[in-house]
């Protein structure tokens, strides 16, 4: 019978060269390397004033090698983080062997803010000394996460002024029924229970009248409707997504196509991303260059956007809500969806329209006539209209033909009122000029747009990806707009020196 040697895992005290345990061409080598010799990182001196006295602090450079590697490995944790520091070897090569409370580690992410934007930068000025930025095509793309946010503490002010009163009437309810209790006796367990009860109640109560006394107003959305506040996090917003309704934040990051440098990055409270797509452009904008091009998914589409964008003259290919049912290539697309999910699809099947569309109506705009849906010739009441800002042709039906008509219940909306049906077919714009939508519908429709936009998914969803899934990042650890753009930040800066590191960054 074959023998072996034994192999020995069990605990022993080894001789270690730290330095030697960041190999070459690893991301650990790599971010060692920058930390010490190529970021400035003298802005978190200001941090301090221990020249004379005090205790000595640790060097910030040691702390974001731990915490960019702990990130580039799904660690989040300040606490593992620090057991990681204590029992990792690659842990221990970069922090010297130096063993950082977790207080310390999770108060130094929460501090970042500005300085980690400043550093951001610097690697970006990297990857660009190193050739990595193309600024051929940038596409731009925006990840919901959940963050450190109850979803139950959200609502409008006159949500959280009904929910005090739930809160205060039901305290007082429970407080007569104490005096009862006292008057016949009750056991002391039993007693001791509900006093907690109560005072769980009044407690909670008082928490929402301080946060409506400390908030006087709604919270506004861009458009100056009304959205919902947070009492934990209320820089945070409620989001849909394919897997139901989140609490947290929004992170935007502008890839660039060449070698997939992430060259902005921002964490938003808004699941709106129309009202991203302006923000991140204007960030990125010293990273333009005259022949560069942005694309975007249809979810930052928005007359008002490409607007903006032409007058700052930018080229950009932004797509719209239609643009796939205008491409004959996904003519077939519906054979690939997948049946809808029971537990996230709560819309049901498509219903049709409950009243008949101008589709409905046949419309010859070279003879001018218009036939109903019950075959009865429409009159025109309206050649040259415009409708906000459109020019359109009206039809109206003859009350002889609508009175008595069998479709009334289909066709009219208040049929015991309405006598006949009106409908309008739209011809473009009255003033004669292309919309920014029109302009971007033909620009993106033609081959070279096509094709163009096409290189869109391949740049930002393999980021997202090496993010969600390589890194494990599935939600926001802190609260609050300014730590959570932070930490976003800080999971970009672990993708971009990834792409140093693979790229031979230290020769």
């Amino acid at each position: 019978m074959a023998r072996y040697k034994h192999i020995d895992t069990s605990p022993r005290f080894l001789a270690v060269d730290l330095q030697r345990q960041l190999l070459p061409d690893t991301f650990e080598y790599a971010l060692n390397r920058l930390l010490d010799r190529d970021i400035d990182l003298s802005g978190f001196d200001t941090r301090f004033s221990n020249n004379e006295t005090g205790a000595a602090a640790y060097p910030p450079a040691m702390l974001l090698k731990v915490i960019l590697f702990a990130y580039s490995m799904g660690i989040v944790s300040s606490r593992n983080i620090e057991r990681a520091c204590r029992e990792h070897v690659t842990f221990i090569a970069l922090s010297g062997d130096s063993q950082p409370h977790f207080t310390t580690i999770a108060g130094f992410v929460s501090s970042l803010g500005d300085d980690i934007a400043r550093i951001f930068t610097q690697i970006l000025f990297i990857c660009d000394k190193q050739g990595l930025i193309g600024r051929e095509m940038f596409a731009i793309d925006g990840v919901k996460l959940p963050s450190n946010a109850s979803k139950a503490k959200s609502g409008t002010r006159a949500d959280f002024e009904r929910q005090a009163a739930k809160l205060e009437a039901a305290a007082k309810v429970m407080l007569e029924r104490h005096r009862e209790a006292d008057k016949r006796g009750v056991e002391p367990d039993l007693q001791a229970k509900e006093t907690q009860r109560l005072t769980r109640l009044q407690t909670d109560a008082a928490q929402v009248r301080q946060w409506l006394a400390d908030h006087p107003e709604d919270r506004k959305g861009s458009k100056g409707a009304t959205r919902k506040s947070n009492r934990t996090d209320n820089e945070s917003a409620k989001m849909a997504t394919s897997k139901g309704i989140i609490q947290g934040y929004t992170g935007v990051a502008a890839v660039d196509a060449r070698h997939q440098i992430i060259v902005e990055a921002q964490a938003h409270g808004t699941g709106s991303e129309q009202e991203l797509l302006i923000p991140v452009v204007k960030a990125m904008q010293d990273t333009l260059s005259e022949d560069s091009l942005i694309t975007a998914d249809a979810g930052y589409h928005s007359e008002a956007n490409l607007k903006q964008l032409a007058n700052m003259k930018i080229e950009a290919l932004i797509a719209d809500n239609n643009m796939r049912s205008r491409d004959e290539r996904f003519a077939d697309q519906g054979k690939y969806k997948t049946l809808p999910d029971p537990i996230h699809d709560k819309g049901g099947k498509p219903r049709k329209a409950a009243r008949y569309q101008p589709k409905d109506f046949d419309y010859d705009p070279q003879t001018g006539t218009c036939i109903c849906p019950a075959g009865k010739q429409l009159y025109g009441n309206g050649s040259d209209c415009t409708i906000n800002g459109y020019a359109a042709v009206k039809f109206q039906g003859a009350q002889r033909d609508c009175l008595p008509c069998t479709h009334r219940e289909r066709c009219l909306l208040t049929p015991h009122k309405t006598k006949a049906r009106q409908v309008a077919f739209f011809q473009g714009r009255a003033d004669g000029q292309e919309s920014y939508t029109d302009k971007m519908k033909k620009r993106i429709d033609s081959p070279e747009g096509r094709i163009q936009y096409g290189r869109r998914f391949a740049t930002v969803e393999p980021v997202f990806g090496n993010l969600r899934h390589n890194k494990r990042l599935n939600r926001f650890t802190l609260r609050g707009k300014k730590k959570v753009d932070a930490q976003w930040k800080l999971y970009c800066l672990v993708h971009n020196i990834e792409k140093l590191a693979h790229h031979g960054y230290w020769q």
